[in-house]
């Protein structure tokens, strides 16, 4: 059987960054909620806020490491599959790799280790500053490779020397506005991604009546926060839909699965596009409103995949559904989170409504989910550009790579990555379903005194929790 390189080639790094892709959008959150925990607990020493930050210092360390293993072979495939496309575009993407690595060697993994070892070997401020340089040194990385794939995706700064892409402008290519919206909209998805399987967390140890005071807090910090974030993450996912519809109308067009150019433009809100007939099954379609999306106006003109010759489209059904996929996953945050916050304005114990505890408990991958949706959009519709407009991904292959090599280290990739994924997996829900009782139960260590009381949501009676040491 014969197969096409550049399709295996592009399975195969798909397969790769959606695994890797997997652990940066929980770890930059879980960062970020370590610190806050760290902080809490300088700020009023209750020993519930380290306990849960010992806790999710082990979760975070197992992430924290499948990430870093999934993501190295990335940078190799640069290499050994697309080497057209690394020898054009490296003036501009090796830079802004090679700070992405300096930034996670520099800030993540030298101040990871003294969270992990220095507790008991530097001072607490110390310690605190440690936890802020991790989640510092993640967002920084998030926001190097985010600027070298949205100049893949708007390529800006540059001028073509002797068929290289040379910079000629690197603050256009760091502060254009695509780069920033697609950073934030990424940085706000790890976000929520933490807070629900926060959530989720708590709700599973509410259900069991386990932990119950650490669960509270959990859950009403996760939701707390996803209730925060999603209508901003709303409004951001609708400006990546603005530099879609200004750059690549194409992919707009394959997203709204619209085939004929129509004015005003009808909104498709399910179907089934059918390529081959250039028509969508099923569908239904609420007239105008396609042209409100886009343009912000009930009339405008929106172009349809038949104004683009036929060499020129992407591939509708990833686009088109993994967008509404993602759409859906944040309805499914948006309604528990705040549901929650009505729940708790009502003072009402989350205990209460068990149905509740389970649509939480269901929902932790929702955010995987619509990062994963998001990246296959972005991805898929960009096709068939590597960079968009200036290099086909057909063109950026290495031409000396055979199909059966390719075949050979996809498959080695998908039993390796599958081991790493499973065993990952299953000590992290180890940790959630067993290990949590050697951590959230023990008494607190000896000296941690609450400097105040601790109101808990949910907590009996007058909602505040008092303990002493080694109570």
């Amino acid at each position: 059987m014969d197969w096409d390189v550049v399709l295996l080639s592009r399975i195969q790094f798909a397969f790769t960054v959606s695994f890797h892709i997997i652990f940066p959008s929980f770890t930059i959150g879980l960062a970020a909620w370590l610190a806050v925990l760290e902080g809490r607990w300088l700020m009023t020493g209750h020993p519930y806020y380290r306990q849960l930050f010992d806790f999710w210092l082990k979760i975070f360390g197992i992430s924290f490491g499948m990430g870093v293993v999934s993501g190295i072979v990335m940078a190799f495939q640069f290499g050994t599959n697309w080497s057209v496309l690394a020898e054009r575009a490296g003036p501009i993407q090796g830079p802004l790799l090679g700070y992405e690595s300096f930034t996670a060697f520099m800030l993540e993994a030298t101040f990871f280790g003294i969270m992990l070892f220095g507790r008991d070997r530097v001072p607490s401020w110390v310690y605190f500053l440690a936890c802020c340089m991790v989640a510092l040194g993640t967002t920084f990385s998030a926001f190097w490779i985010l600027v070298n794939n949205s100049w893949m995706q708007v390529p800006i700064g540059y001028e073509e020397i002797n068929g290289r892409f040379e910079p000629n402008d690197w603050w256009a290519i760091l502060s254009h506005w695509v780069a920033w919206v697609r950073f934030l909209h990424m940085l706000l998805g790890a976000y929520l991604t933490t807070a629900m399987c926060v959530a989720a967390a708590g709700a599973w140890y509410l259900l069991t009546a386990r932990n119950v005071e650490p669960a509270r807090i959990m859950m009403t910090s996760g939701l707390g926060l996803a209730a925060l974030l999603i209508l901003p993450q709303i409004g951001l996912g609708h400006f990546n839909g603005l530099y879609v519809h200004t750059y690549q109308p194409a992919k707009f067009a394959a997203i709204e699965a619209r085939w004929d150019t129509q004015q005003p433009a009808a909104e498709t809100l399910i179907g089934w596009p059918d390529p081959d007939r250039e028509r969508n099954l099923y569908a239904l379609n609420v007239p105008r409103l396609g042209s409100f999306v886009a343009s912000g106006t009930w009339d405008s003109r929106e172009v349809g995949l038949k104004s683009f010759p036929p060499e020129d489209r992407p591939s509708v059904y990833a686009p088109f559904f993994g967008f509404r996929i993602m759409v859906g996953m944040a309805l499914v945050m948006w309604a528990l989170s705040w549901f929650a916050m009505l729940h708790r304005l009502r003072r009402k114990a989350y205990d209460d409504a068990r149905w509740f505890l389970w649509a939480v408990v269901l929902s932790f991958p929702s955010g995987f989910v619509a990062v994963l949706c998001g990246w296959f959009v972005a991805e898929i519709g960009r096709q068939p550009w590597v960079v968009y407009g200036l290099l086909r991904t057909v063109d950026a292959h290495s031409p000396a790579i055979t199909a059966d090599q390719v075949l050979t280290s996809l498959s080695l990739y998908v039993v390796v990555y599958g081991v790493i994924f499973v065993s990952g997996a299953y000590y992290i829900l180890h940790l959630v379903r067993t290990g949590a009782e050697r951590i959230l139960e023990q008494p607190p260590p000896a000296g941690l005194t609450p400097k105040r009381p601790m109101a808990i949501p949910g907590a009996s009676p007058g909602g505040i929790v008092q303990r002493a040491p080694g109570e």
